[in-house]
């Protein structure tokens, strides 16, 4: 089984992040920020990855410790659950359409993580919710799972859209990319023999 269980308990933040990489995409995920809980419910749902996250943060002060340990921790369980990789696709993509947004991701479980980051969010809030933090989540994200990560916003005027356009690009680019190659379930997807 391709699973793995992260705890991270830091003086700002207590996390706590269980996945199944052969999943259905079940989720139960409660953060206290609410928006951040709905992104990370797409995440799952779509890429088929079960989740079962717990946080509990500084929230007096804002939600940014919560969201950022939370790419943490959750990149941390990913890198843990692939092992050594053996058999995986490695890389994945997907365009996704959401109304006025569409949004592009490829990635590459590649063990060298960087963040290409071109979105262009309108508001500074999704309701209460910072919309600056979905970087800081995705650079989290990338950095502690080893993912090489490009995400770019091709169309979009409605924040919610273009962050939920985003969030279910990555989930879909991570389905590909995490799922076993049958012609090759048996090497490790790069010649140089790992990654």
């Amino acid at each position: 089984m391709r699973t793995a269980t992260i705890t991270r308990a830091t003086a700002e933040t207590d996390i706590t992040v269980e996945i199944n990489l052969d999943g259905s995409g079940t989720y139960d995920i409660k953060t206290g920020v609410g928006f951040f809980d709905h992104m990370l419910d797409q995440l799952a749902r779509h890429s088929l990855i079960d989740m079962k996250i717990r946080a509990k943060g500084d929230y007096h002060i804002d939600d940014h410790h919560t969201v950022e340990d939370t790419g943490i921790a959750l990149g941390q369980a990913l890198a843990q659950a692939l092992g050594d990789k053996k058999g995986i696709n490695r890389y994945g993509e997907c365009h996704l359409p959401m109304d006025d947004a569409q949004v592009r991701c490829a990635l590459d479980l590649s063990a060298r993580p960087f963040l290409v980051w071109s979105l262009d969010l309108p508001t500074q809030k999704i309701g209460t919710f910072d919309t600056e933090l979905v970087r800081e989540f995705f650079q989290a994200f990338a950095t502690h799972g080893g993912i090489t990560l490009h995400i770019d916003q091709l169309h979009g005027f409605n924040s919610h859209h273009i962050v939920e356009a985003a969030f279910k690009a990555v989930a879909r680019a991570l389905r590909v990319a995490v799922e076993t190659d049958p012609r090759k379930a048996d090497a490790i997807p790069s010649t140089k023999g790992a990654l």
